[in-house]
């Protein structure tokens, strides 16, 4: 595996990879869990969310990063974060990894890789974030075994 820095002619595959990621989560979990009303309202146009905002992930100008993983010579994942260096503060915006490329540590690596940039620019704390159902539950496995800590979160939708 390899990983390296973003480049521009990636932005068209990692859309692909993160509306293939996360699509199983909006029409198979969130969809059903919160009916069509919350689902329209929320996330009713979540594909054409993600090409907004995987284009604008990678601005180092603005402290904004992706590192992409190769595995012979196809993109295997990807981790998105961003740094506030005033706060020597990071998160990590988004992770994505191919299905075939699944429980290989590929994400493991993406992480680690990020952490340490991060680090190099100063920040002493990174945040991540996932969700609590089970379609998540793969992510949260992944950051706890990487030291982090969970902290307990609720949010609600309803219908009006």
């Amino acid at each position: 595996m390899r990983i390296r820095s973003f480049l521009q002619h990636d932005l068209a595959r990692l859309t692909e990879l993160t509306i293939d990621t996360f699509g199983p989560f909006y029409e198979g979990s969130f969809r059903p869990l919160v009916g069509e009303v919350v689902f329209a309202n929320q996330h009713g146009r979540w594909r054409d969310d993600y090409v907004k905002q995987v284009a604008g992930l990678h601005d180092p100008a603005q402290h904004r990063f992706i590192a992409v993983a190769e595995i012979e010579g196809a993109i295997a994942g990807y981790v998105a974060w961003a740094v506030d260096p005033a706060r020597r503060n990071a998160s990590v915006t988004i992770i994505a990894v191919s299905a075939e490329h699944r429980r290989h540590g590929v994400g493991a690596a993406l992480c680690e890789h990020a952490f340490g940039a991060m680090r190099e620019l100063g920040a002493q704390v990174v945040e991540i974030g996932t969700g609590g159902d089970e379609f998540h539950a793969p992510a949260r496995a992944l950051y706890e075994a990487l030291g982090c800590t969970p902290l307990p979160v609720a949010v609600y939708y309803r219908e009006l």
